[in-house]
């Protein structure tokens, strides 16, 4: 597949919705970011590795429904193949925790790093992400 400024700004687009939609607890539109099959990767910030998208939906609504989350994304690296893409975004987020969540002190964190991530076409035209990859390089940790 090669990938035409349409592609490319398709997938930003998705991007730009997973935050959005992250933030602001819609689940279900959440969700339609996501291939059927999505695996997240968490394992090297401290997650797990969780497959299928309801799975996926259902451990990161877990994690953060009662936290208030604002998730940035920015400089998009966008490789198109015939599968595809593969994209790296540069990323931030500030996590506060709900008070049912803020366990041992760690009541919430701001963090750099990057999302590694496969993008998929789907029959119905609309890019979606199929593999998710987070590395932090720095986390900053709120504790009082």
């Amino acid at each position: 597949m090669s990938g035409d400024f349409s592609d490319w700004l398709a997938i930003c687009e998705t991007k730009a919705r997973y935050c959005r939609l992250m933030d602001t607890k819609d689940w279900a539109g959440w969700a339609d970011v996501f291939t059927a099959d999505m695996v997240m990767d968490g394992s090297q910030c401290g997650g797990q590795v969780t497959r299928g998208r309801d799975a996926v939906v259902a451990y990161v609504r877990s994690c953060i429904e009662t936290a208030v989350t604002t998730h940035h994304v920015h400089n998009p690296e966008i490789r198109f193949d015939a599968e595809g893409a593969e994209v790296i975004w540069a990323m931030q987020d500030r996590v506060r925790m709900g008070e049912d969540r803020a366990l041992g002190g760690h009541k919430g964190h701001t963090g750099w790093g990057h999302y590694f991530e496969r993008y998929t076409k789907g029959a119905d035209g609309k890019w979606r992400i199929s593999h998710q990859v987070l590395k932090y390089l720095q986390m900053d940790v709120t504790t009082g």
